[in-house]
């Protein structure tokens, strides 16, 4: 395992696409701002890399302790691609961008697969 968090493909993927899902989701209206899509997508979009930068830091030499905020990084990409496909179906944003979102969280969720793959053989 990395020391440093931002050594990880996945985190350095997640925290760009989470900086464009922020960007764009501060255009959507005022009603979904708190607590609607946008805080949503937001949250859970932030959530990936916060929960790996924790689990990392809290690793202290053992595995397991940061394999389980893999797994919960893991939810929170499979949540953003959810929240991406409501703030489409809702108009907020347009099929393609939702696309791109997927696609990306899906390949994040591939590299946090490969992650604890990698963490569960050492």
């Amino acid at each position: 395992m990395a020391r440093d968090v931002w050594e990880l493909d996945a985190f350095r993927r997640a925290y760009a696409i989470s900086l464009d899902v922020h960007r764009v989701s501060l255009g959507f209206p005022k009603s979904e701002q708190y607590g609607g899509v946008a805080d949503q997508v937001r949250r859970s979009s932030k959530a990936v890399c916060a929960l790996l930068a924790e689990g990392s830091g809290r690793q202290l030499g053992s595995n397991s302790e940061f394999r389980r905020y893999v797994v919960m990084a893991l939810g929170s990409a499979d949540e953003t691609k959810l929240w991406s496909a409501y703030c489409r179906d809702l108009g907020h944003i347009e099929a393609a961008m939702a696309a791109q979102w997927v696609a990306a969280y899906g390949e994040i969720a591939r590299m946090l697969q490969g992650l604890l793959k990698h963490l569960s053989d050492n």
